[in-house]
């Protein structure tokens, strides 16, 4: 098995460990809404510690996707394929700061189960502000740069005709949905997940595109034409 081929069986497999921490995390962590989201947290301690896993673990993949792919995608274009890696690590940075914070609301929720009321509301502002750096930070935060880190590789993608051009438009397209997604939560305060049909289609392309990258691998053509230019610059 040559290089090009095990980068791309890396890439995909990173792709769906990615995704499928991601959906794990989000159905293990309560939701934060709720005049009791500090009860709710406490309660269940243990759920909560196991989706902040799934999270550092998708966090982990999502950049290392990226990384995986830069041999390759420089010989495409070294500048793009290193912005990818740049906006991808800022993502997992972002994600990082949600996931403290995701940490640091679980502790506050044990001590404010165990304050009495008095305490309470002092406690409760903590836990919102908490709540909005989290929201922020990762939700819409890591989101931006996500988007422009997978627009890079996918433009690339596209240009160099590594995957079918049809798989690679298609992600060009869903990161535009999400990026629009983005936008209209950033300007009327909504979370992310209140734009289901724009920000779905990036996971569908992206469980494709690991399918495509373990089964089929990068096109083999691609990879000659690539390298031949490589070697004449």
């Amino acid at each position: 098995m040559n290089t090009n081929r095990k980068i791309a069986i890396i890439a995909g497999a990173l792709f769906i460990i990615a995704d499928v921490a991601t959906f794990t995390g989000d159905a293990l962590i309560p939701a934060l809404t709720g005049a009791d989201y500090l009860i709710q947290l406490s309660a269940h301690a243990d759920l909560v510690a196991a989706g902040a896993l799934a999270k550092i673990v998708s966090t982990f993949a999502s950049v290392g996707i990226a990384i995986a792919m830069y041999p390759v995608m420089k010989r495409a274009n070294a500048g793009l394929a290193l912005g990818s890696v740049v906006f991808r690590t800022l993502e997992a940075a972002f994600y990082m700061v949600g996931i403290v914070s995701l940490l640091a609301l679980l502790k506050l929720s044990q001590q404010f189960a165990a304050a009495g009321v008095a305490d309470h509301a002092s406690l409760q502002v903590i836990g919102d502000s908490l709540v909005s750096i989290r929201l922020w930070a990762a939700p819409l935060l890591g989101v931006f740069a996500f988007c422009v880190g997978s627009f890079m590789y996918n433009y690339l993608f596209f240009q160099s005709r590594l995957i079918p051009r049809w798989l690679s438009g298609f992600g060009i397209a869903a990161i535009t949905s999400l990026t629009i997604a983005c936008v209209l939560s950033l300007f009327s305060g909504n979370r992310i997940t209140s734009y289901i049909p724009l920000a779905s289609p990036i996971f569908v392309q992206e469980l494709v595109l690991a399918v495509w990258l373990i089964v089929k691998g990068f096109n083999p053509s691609a990879i000659a034409s690539l390298s031949a230019k490589t070697e004449t610059n």
